[in-house]
């Protein structure tokens, strides 16, 4: 995902970090700016998961690389929700 430039790191990581966050079911509290975020630092986690596991994630390409910024998302969501211990209210 380097080579992609800064366009491309916003795009994948702002779609992946608002999938992320439909999957963990947190999209209401966050915007646009903090799925960008989201997705950008969990394509960060997943690519440095993905190489401790022994994962080529050089040369994986665009699916590749989505698919690895949604993981590294839907990871970072659940630490930080059981980190906050956000509740549904009742």
């Amino acid at each position: 995902m380097l080579g992609m430039g800064i366009i491309g790191w916003i795009i994948i990581g702002g779609l992946a970090g608002w999938i992320g966050s439909k999957i963990m079911g947190t999209d209401a509290q966050q915007g646009i700016l903090v799925n960008i975020v989201v997705g950008i630092v969990g394509g960060l986690l997943g690519g440095f998961l993905l190489k401790l596991l022994g994962v080529d994630v050089e040369g994986g390409g665009l699916i590749f690389s989505f698919l690895t910024c949604l993981g590294g998302a839907v990871i970072l969501l659940f630490v930080v929700k059981a980190v906050t211990g956000r509740r549904v209210h009742h």
